[in-house]
């Protein structure tokens, strides 16, 4: 059936809804250049969806990126991804998949350990990325919605994410 096994991952103490979101400064690309930003300057301008997810080219980043951009949520507010890959790679997926998303590069993970979703990259100790999760965030980065995954491979719970941006924005 499937070539992969699902996985239990450990508990986390991520930021969850209330809270303020930590903010960073990391490369932001999308498809024509990339460029230090940070997240506050991303939310100053309004509502932001900060998607992490496993690495691209990886089928779980393109199952989430193509049900995303399928939801047309980008044109409610703005959607980022955050994930271990290089402004190299980020630029490689957007073009494949032609994405209307920036992805900010964070090859040492130091974003995802901030929001307590870093996870062992397939159980290999010392080597980490990401867990799937989704923050929606207001102008003030206070986190409006949380969801991070229990298990590899999972996605979000799209409808209520998409339900959760348009209260937000409406």
């Amino acid at each position: 059936m499937f070539d992969f096994d699902v996985v239990d991952l450990p508990e986390t103490d991520h930021v969850t809804e209330g809270e303020t979101a930590p903010d960073f400064t990391r490369p932001l690309v999308n498809g024509e250049f990339w460029e230090d930003a940070s997240l506050s300057e991303l939310t100053d301008e309004g509502p932001v969806c900060l998607v992490f997810y496993s690495m691209d080219g990886s089928f779980p980043a393109t199952y989430i990126w193509n049900e995303l951009q399928d939801r047309n949520l980008g044109d409610l507010l703005t959607v980022v991804g955050v994930s271990i890959s290089t402004p190299y790679a980020h630029e490689r997926l957007i073009e494949r998949r032609d994405m209307d998303f920036d992805l900010f590069a964070d090859p040492a993970n130091d974003v995802a350990r901030d929001y307590g979703v870093e996870t062992d990259l397939d159980g290999m100790a010392g080597i980490e990325e990401p867990r799937p999760a989704t923050f929606l965030l207001d102008e003030d980065r206070t986190v409006r919605y949380a969801w991070v995954a229990e298990e590899w491979p999972d996605f979000p719970p799209y409808d209520d994410v998409e339900d959760e941006i348009r209260t937000l924005v409406d």
